[in-house]
């Protein structure tokens, strides 16, 4: 490596060269507004529609190697958290950036269960919804009310505050989510069992019924829980950048977390796993999977759950969400699906078309098998999604707001309309 970290950009306008400095293999997009101003011009400006390849941040959260299928949480592999720690303690490590000691776990895990509960009003504001309201919908409006029963939120300032609203907001999560699901089912609202931890009573105010304790099977506890953690944050997707736009105007926590769920509301962004269903049930048997590889070779068929963004190579969350499956179906019985959802991946990943086109099945593939095992109706996917994403938002924005390199949220644009116009009064218009 070179000790000359620098950019020589020439201008053919002018002929005038400039040096930019690279840091991190970045340069920063405001060095160029120095090429070709002029008291008449502006500078340069980048153009990236969709942020495909600008750093909006610098961030220690998360790290993806997109090429070589690696994610890692505060610099823990995936594959560890997954099969050795909880979704709690991995909420801790998001939140804190370390693992937490055996004290500092059980106070963390005491401050969640403690904050499980919600203020009566936020019930009464459920209930008002229609009877078949998107739970999705549910949630983005119940998160954003929570901002009005915490005003002190707004002192975003105070690590104190900033604090007591995570565990708030990572407690309340299941309670709200849990409650939007027996909304749309016509059911009686759940309270939080604090006997049970953070998975297990989730399962409770999900599925409880008359029993006077529920007692969730530790397979599907775990499973969840996994699912959960694979979800936890994926560095600086469509919500997490949500949330922290919104929160770069210095705005509570709650209304910067409405502001990810609703990003994660649009099917680009947390409704793959049900398209993925979807296409399962349209191709409806094995025999029928060569000619639908064939359609979408043709441009007629579209492969869902195959492909990401960042990934070039595979998901690691697939892989460990492919081996979660054993454990839900092996209490709920084999999920139909399944069997077409194997060959179809087999048979991709021996097609040179795909190889080629670095496309493996990503998270989205075998997620929605399980959460439709787990008897989830498809609009509920996002919803545990959101559940799952909550420390990492959380963890996003905690450092956003701690970062002094942060500005406010103000994109430039390139200006296409008319110009300089001559206004017509109406009475000449409408002559």
């Amino acid at each position: 490596m070179t000790e000359n970290q620098t950019l020589t950009v020439r201008d053919n306008r002018t002929g005038e060269e400039y040096e930019l400095p690279i840091t991190d293999g970045t340069v920063r997009a405001s060095d160029f507004n120095q090429i070709g101003k002029s008291a008449d011009e502006p500078g340069l400006a980048v153009y990236d529609p969709g942020f495909t390849n600008t750093a909006s941040t610098r961030s220690a959260v998360t790290y993806i190697d997109g090429d070589k299928g690696i994610l890692e949480y505060r610099g823990y592999p995936i594959e560890q958290l997954a099969e050795k720690s909880t979704f709690l303690e991995v909420a801790y490590l998001l939140i804190h950036g370390e693992l937490p000691t055996k004290e500092q776990h059980e106070r963390w895990v005491h401050e969640i269960t403690f904050h499980t509960f919600v203020h009566e009003n936020v019930k009464s504001l459920m209930q008002g919804f229609r009877y078949d309201a998107h739970p999705m919908g549910m949630l983005l409006s119940s998160v954003g009310a929570l901002s009005t029963f915490y005003p002190e939120a707004r002192n975003i300032s105070d690590p104190d505050v900033r604090h007591e609203q995570v565990v708030r907001m990572i407690a309340k999560m299941p309670t709200l989510g849990a409650w939007s699901f027996r909304h749309a089912q016509g059911k009686p609202y759940v309270y939080p069992d604090n006997d049970l931890n953070y998975t297990e009573n989730f399962l409770s105010m999900l599925f409880k019924m008359s029993e006077p304790k529920y007692d969730p099977d530790p397979r599907l506890a775990k499973a969840l829980d996994v699912l959960l953690i694979l979800h936890a944050d994926h560095e600086q997707n469509c919500s997490t950048n949500a949330v922290r736009s919104v929160g770069s105007s210095q705005v509570d926590p709650y209304s910067a977390v409405s502001a990810g769920i609703a990003a994660l509301y649009g099917p680009l962004h947390g409704g793959a796993n049900e398209a993925v269903l979807k296409m399962l049930r349209r191709i409806g048997s094995k025999d029928k999977i060569p000619a639908f590889i064939e359609g979408v070779k043709n441009g007629d068929e579209k492969l869902m759950g195959f492909g990401h963004r960042v990934y070039k190579n595979f998901d690691p969350r697939a892989t460990i969400i492919k081996k979660a499956c054993d454990d839900v179906f092996e209490v709920t019985g084999v999920n139909p699906l399944l069997e077409i959802a194997q060959e179809l991946e087999r048979i991709a990943l021996e097609d040179d078309y795909f190889i080629k086109r670095k496309l493996y099945p990503n998270v989205d593939f075998y997620s929605g098998l399980i959460y439709e095992a787990l008897q989830f109706p498809p609009e509920m996917f996002t919803v545990l999604f959101a559940i799952g994403r909550t420390p990492g938002w959380l963890a996003q924005w905690l450092e956003l707001v701690d970062d002094k390199e942060q500005k406010i949220a103000r994109p430039k644009q390139i200006y296409t309309g008319d110009r300089q116009l001559d206004f017509v009064p109406a009475e000449e218009r409408w002559k």
